[in-house]
């Protein structure tokens, strides 16, 4: 016998000595259990120590102000803060008492918002360069609620009278439709800042009037410092950005709806309810025989004026130092005109009104009310949270800084209490401001404090000048503002070719806003985006891999060619975490791409088993039963041993777990090995606790780091004549 074949010999019973092929093994850190009573003993020590650094720490981070401004670099910002700031005080100005118009409240109300957020945020806010305001899709979801209230408090429709309600006044003053009005839109405000805020409002500081509605507030109370404990500024990564734009895009369509009988002088009731947005535009046209000439004449002439000029701020931004304010040029001209054409005693025009400079005295909210729009500030208070923290990152990522959710949360919350004791309405960030103090060189929110003294001046010296101003150009500016969320329409080619899932969840939600219900639409995009992440759980498959040459790389058969199998082991990936709601999905696939059901298999042996029962010559019989229970062997007589990449399943819960064990079990009554690779801890741990490897049955628990490692193993074991060994 040549040497060489010696040789390779007893290099052949060496290797049968040896046994398989062991993976190289991690060891892994034994890690030391805590008892929960000391954990929860240090955080709340933690949470409760009281010491001058805590206090400090305290104090800094609930208001940022006093960490930044220290170091602010007056020579260099000053002139880029005041330069932004007064020209967003300028915008606010015509926008402030438009956007009132929207949420059914008085024109000095919007003014009284922007004025108290712009301080309140500057004090708060941890982003530099954002602008809190008024906020369209939020005037609207106010100014919903504030009619329905009126409504159910049996105030008339039109606005123009001030007949009183059914409103029990025997505690206070007699209030007709406005101050209710305004009442409704104070409650709403304060109580979306308070679901915003969080553990910040401790009920020891109610007064003792409190006590009447004290179990409102309790629970009102207890849901808010359940938020602020669970910190729930991370619910804002559930409201992607298509179900947001979707969300903002339908309820420009109910604005833009709601704004045209001021376009036409037309005096309607807001309209209630779902599909309010139809019922809107039936109503319309019924009563275009109505139109007031005077005010559709003002609309068309300030929409020729307003659209191609913002355009033109649109096109040459880049050019201009700061954008022109052709919307108070606009508001100036009209209320002159107005004025001296005496529009509204000659042609019955709806005006703006008596605007009163300075402040009222504050005032609490009505407790009473808080059971009926609870529902409504929640919803209010998510999206005004999320439209907040949105900007903010998004500005923050683009000049290089961190911002703190849970702080925007708290600073958000309190441009919302506060203001609301002074007749305020809901505020979040507005992105048509932000991006005029981004162009306009602000740097911190000192452009904030200057935003300010502008609508100071103007609460306290010009207000009255804007009595003669029509509704009709204040409705014209809404409309303008729009433009940018409508636009969205023209884009959707373009993200259906980018995702569409994104584009379905899109549409869902804009639509569902749009004709149904604006609140309602909110919930659905939240609940279709759910169920999307869910089906793509539901909709992955078992694919099966090969390998690239040597390398340790192994990737899908049927996507790239010149992969190779390894004789005898088929190595198979399920892209997807395995759990209750799929699971079925996955032994499914996974049969079904191995080309064998262990399930199907058993079936037709008891079938067959059956049939022997009931047969004379058992010779036969038997013969047949061996033939079928070896069916798959003789058809696959190679594969030997199943490999299951888990890289990409990121946990198992107990079906999972089950699922894999009946996987294992099934294929080893077929004499087919079942190896799990490239497992993370989690899931490691979850099939150490339920039960994966029984110890009694000497099941090892292998790990295989490495697909090639099991593939080595399997060829090994193959070598060998092993037993079926689970391992992961």
């Amino acid at each position: 016998m040549p040497i060489e074949e010696v040789c390779d010999s007893v290099s052949a019973e060496d290797d049968a000595k040896k046994g398989p092929d062991v993976p190289f093994l991690l060891e892994e850190r034994v890690k030391e259990k805590v008892p929960w009573k000391e954990v929860l003993k240090k955080k709340v020590g933690k949470k409760c120590s009281c010491s001058s650094a805590r206090v400090k720490a305290l104090v800094i981070d609930s208001i940022p102000i006093v960490k930044w401004l220290p170091r602010y670099q007056f020579k260099d910002w000053i002139i880029g803060d005041a330069m932004s700031g007064l020209i967003v005080g300028i915008l606010l100005v015509p926008q402030s008492i438009a956007y009132s118009l929207l949420a059914e409240q008085d024109p000095i109300y919007g003014l009284y918002t922007s004025f108290f957020a712009s301080i309140i945020y500057t004090l708060l806010g941890t982003s530099r360069h954002i602008s809190v305001g008024m906020f369209g899709v939020l005037c609207l979801l106010v100014g919903q609620v504030v009619d329905r209230e009126l409504t159910l408090a049996g105030y008339p429709s039109d606005t123009n009278q001030t007949t009183l309600g059914n409103v029990d006044n025997s505690t206070g003053p007699i209030c007709d439709r406005s101050c209710y009005a305004v009442m409704v839109a104070a409650t709403l405000t304060f109580t979306a800042g308070v679901y915003q805020v969080g553990p910040s409002i401790k009920i020891s500081l109610l007064p003792s009037e409190f006590l009447k509605y004290l179990n409102v507030l309790i629970a009102l109370l207890g849901l808010q410092v359940l938020m602020g404990l669970l910190q729930v500024g991370f619910v804002s990564v559930y409201l992607s950005d298509s179900l947001l734009s979707g969300f903002a895009t339908g309820a420009s369509l109910t604005i833009l709806t709601s704004q045209i009988k001021y376009f036409l002088g037309l005096h309607l009731p807001r309209v209630q309810g779902w599909g309010s947005l139809l019922k809107t535009w039936i109503s319309l046209f019924k009563n275009l025989g109505h139109t007031n000439l005077c005010d559709l004449v003002t609309s068309v002439i300030c929409l020729l004026v307003l659209v191609p000029t913002k355009e033109l701020n649109d096109r040459f931004k880049a050019k201009l130092k700061a954008p022109i304010p052709f919307e108070l040029f606009v508001v100036i001209a009209a209320t002159l005109a107005s004025h001296f054409g005496q529009f509204e005693e000659t042609y019955g025009s709806n005006v703006a009104g008596n605007i009163p400079t300075g402040f009222m005295p504050p005032q609490l909210p009505n407790w009473s009310l808080i059971p009926n729009i609870a529902v409504d500030a929640f919803s209010i208070a998510i999206v005004g949270f999320a439209i907040t923290v949105s900007l903010s990152e998004m500005f923050a990522k683009k000049h290089g800084y961190m911002v703190d959710p849970n702080q925007e949360m708290y600073a958000i919350g309190f441009c919302n209490i506060i203001p609301s004791f002074f007749r305020c309405f809901t505020t979040s960030a507005a992105l048509t401001k932000t991006l005029v103090k981004e162009s306009t060189g602000c740097q911190t929110q000192i452009s904030g404090l200057v935003t300010a003294l502008v609508l100071l001046l103007v609460l306290l010296v010009i207000a009255p000048a804007f009595y003669s101003l029509q509704k009709c150009v204040l409705a014209v500016i809404i409309v303008v503002n729009l433009r940018g969320a409508l636009r969205k329409f023209g884009d959707i080619p373009q993200m259906w070719h980018v995702n569409r899932l994104d584009t379905i969840i899109w549409l869902i939600t804009m639509a569902t806003s749009a004709l149904v219900n604006t609140e309602l639409g909110l919930l659905v995009g939240v609940l279709v985006s759910a169920f999307c992440v869910l089906g793509r759980t539901q909709s992955a498959q078992v694919r099966q891999l090969g390998q690239a040459g040597d390398r340790e790389l192994f990737e899908d058969l049927a996507s790239y060619r010149g992969l190779q199998s390894q004789a005898g082991v088929a190595v198979f990936r399920y892209e997807a975490p395995i759990y209750y709601a799929n699971q079925a999905l996955f032994k499914k696939s996974l049969y079904r791409n191995v080309g064998l059901d262990p399930l199907k298999e058993k079936a037709r042996c008891r079938k067959l088993e059956k049939q022997r029962n009931q047969k004379q010559d058992g010779e036969d019989q038997k013969q047949e039963m061996d033939v079928s229970t070896n069916v798959y062997l003789l058809q696959h007589n190679s594969l030997h041993t199943l490999v299951i990449d888990c890289s990409p399943v990121l946990f198992l819960d107990t079906a999972g777990v089950n699922a894999l064990k009946e996987v294992c079990k099934g294929y080893k009554e077929l004499g087919v090995n079942v190896l799990l690779a490239r497992c993370n801890t989690s899931v490691i741990d979850s099939l150490q606790r339920g039960g994966y490897y029984d110890q009694k049955k000497g099941i090892k628990d292998i790990q295989f780091h490495t697909l090639s490692d099991a593939v080595s193993y399997a060829q090994s074991l193959k070598s060998q004549n092993g037993d079926c060994d689970t391992v992961v």
